[in-house]
C-alpha cells in the first residue's frame, strides 16, 4: 500500500497519544499555575528534566525493543516477538526498585545542582519525591507502547493515554482545588494516572491479543536476544539522558533569575513542546515502517517513506513556529497572569521556534536510522 497513508494513519493516533500527554502536563501546570503559586509553577517545571533523566534509560531500551519486535512482524518471526516482550518486562521487573531508589536518594543532590530558587525549594523536593516514587507507571507504559509500536499498531496506546488523561485531570481537580494539597495533589494526580495507565495497558494487550500476553513475573529471558534489544536501544537512552543532562543544565542558568523568570521558561517549553509534537509522531511513526520493510526486506519502500516523512515534517514545522511565534504572548498568558512570567516565556518563543525546521528533519533522519538498526550514529549525532 501507499507509504504516505501507511505513515499518515500510524502517526494520527501517536500525535492524539502524545497530545493527550502533554495535555495532561499541562493541566498540571495550568492547576498549579492559576490556583497555587509561581513556586509550584516552577517546580512542576523542574520536575521534567528529572524525571526525563530517570526514565530515559527505558525509554531507549523500550525503542529497541520497538525495532527488534518490527522488524522479526516484518519477516514473520511470532517467536521471536514473543520472546523480546518476555525479555523486555523481565528485565524491567528486575531493575525497577534499584532505578526508584536510586532516583529518591538523587532528589535533593539534583535540586542543588539546579539551583531552584529557595523560595520553590520545598514544592519542588515535594513534587520530585512523589513522582520519583512512582516511576514504575511513566516506565511500564513507555514498554508497553514501545511493544505495541513494534507491532504497528499506535492507536491502542492512545486509549491509555486517554485513560491517563481523563484521571489525571479529574485527580488533579479533586486534590488541588476540592482537597487543597497543592503540589503534593498534583504529584500523587501524576503518578496515580500513570500507574493505572501502565496496568490497564496489561490488562487490555493480554485480552486483545493473546499471542503476545505480558507476563510480568515469568522471569523467561532471552539473553541473546536482549543484547540485541541494548544495542540498538542504549544508544538512544544514552542519547536521551544527554538530552536530559543538557536541559538541566540550562534549567539551572534559568533557575538563577528567580521562580518567575523560571516558570515563564516552563510555560514556553510545554509551548513549543506541544508544537513539536507532529514531527515527534511522524518519527516514531517511521521508526516502525522503516524497521517493518527493513524486516520484509524492501528497502524501496523504506526510502520512499522516508523521503515522504521528512517532507511532511518540514512543512508542519515551518507553519506552526510561525503561528506560535505570532500568539506567544497570548499563549502564555493561559498558564499565568504574571507579567513577568509571560515575558519570560514569549521570549523564550520567539527565540527557539524558527530554527526549529533543521531539528525536525535531523529528528526524523535519526529516527529512520534507528528502524534500520543503527542507534550509534544517532546519538553521537544528537
Amino acid at each position: 500500500g501507499s507509504p504516505f497513508r501507511h505513515i499518515l494513519m500510524f502517526t494520527l493516533p501517536l500525535l492524539a497519544g502524545n497530545f493527550l500527554q502533554q495535555f495532561y502536563n499541562m493541566v498540571d501546570s495550568w492547576v498549579v499555575g492559576n490556583y497555587v503559586s509561581d513556586a509550584a509553577l516552577a517546580a512542576v517545571g523542574v520536575g521534567f528534566p528529572v524525571i526525563f533523566l530517570f526514565t530515559s534509560l527505558f525509554s531507549g531500551i523500550a525503542t529497541g525493543g520497538t525495532v527488534v519486535i518490527a522488524q522479526a512482524f516484518g519477516a514473520w518471526k511470532p517467536e521471536r516477538v514473543r520472546h523480546a516482550i518476555d525479555s523486555l518486562y523481565t528485565a524491567f521487573i528486575r531493575s525497577i526498585l534499584p532505578i526508584t531508589a536510586a532516583a529518591l536518594l538523587l532528589v535533593n543532590p539534583l535540586m542543588t545542582v539546579l539551583r531552584v530558587d529557595p523560595a520553590a525549594w520545598a514544592e519542588t523536593r515535594t513534587y520530585l519525591l512523589v513522582v520519583c516514587a512512582g516511576l514504575v507507571g511513566s516506565i511500564g507504559y513507555n514498554l508497553n507502547a514501545g511493544i505495541l509500536g513494534g507491532m504497528g499498531n499506535s492507536s491502542t496506546t492512545l486509549l491509555f493515554l486517554a485513560v491517563s488523561t481523563i484521571l489525571n485531570i479529574f485527580l488533579d481537580l479533586a486534590l488541588v482545588l476540592a482537597v487543597p494539597l497543592g503540589v503534593l495533589g498534583v504529584a500523587l494526580g501524576t503518578v496515580i494516572a500513570q500507574l493505572c495507565s501502565w496496568l490497564f495497558g496489561i490488562w487490555y494487550i493480554n485480552r486483545r491479543y493473546p499471542q503476545l500476553a505480558i507476563h510480568p513475573f515469568n522471569g523467561i529471558f532471552d539473553r541473546k536476544l536482549f543484547c540485541e534489544i541494548i544495542r540498538i536501544g542504549l544508544p538512544s537512552g544514552i542519547q536521551m539522558s544527554l538530552v536530559a543532562l543538557g536541559a538541566m543544565f540550562v534549567l539551572s542558568k534559568v533557575n538563577s533569575f528567580g521562580k518567575a523568570f523560571t516558570a515563564g521558561f516552563n510555560v514556553g517549553n510545554k509551548l513549543d513542546t506541544l508544537a513539536f509534537l507532529p514531527t515527534q509522531s511522524m518519527a516514531a511513526a517511521v521508526i516502525s515502517f522503516v524497521g517493518q520493510n527493513m524486516g520484509a526486506s524492501r528497502e524501496d519502500r523504506v526510502r520512499q517513506g522516508v523521503r515522504i516523512t521528512v517532507t511532511m515534517a518540514v512543512v508542519w514545522t515551518v507553519l506552526s513556529s510561525a503561528l506560535v511565534v505570532w500568539l506567544s504572548v497570548p499563549l502564555s498568558r493561559i498558564f499565568s497572569p504574571d507579567p513577568a512570567v509571560i515575558a519570560a516565556s514569549a521570549r523564550y518563543l520567539q527565540c527557539v521556534m524558527p530554527p526549529y525546521v533543521l531539528f525536525a528533519i535531523l529528528f526524523v533522519l535519526n529516527s529512520a536510522m534507528r528502524g534500520a538498526g543503527d542507534s550509534l550514529y544517532p546519538m553521537v549525532n544528537v
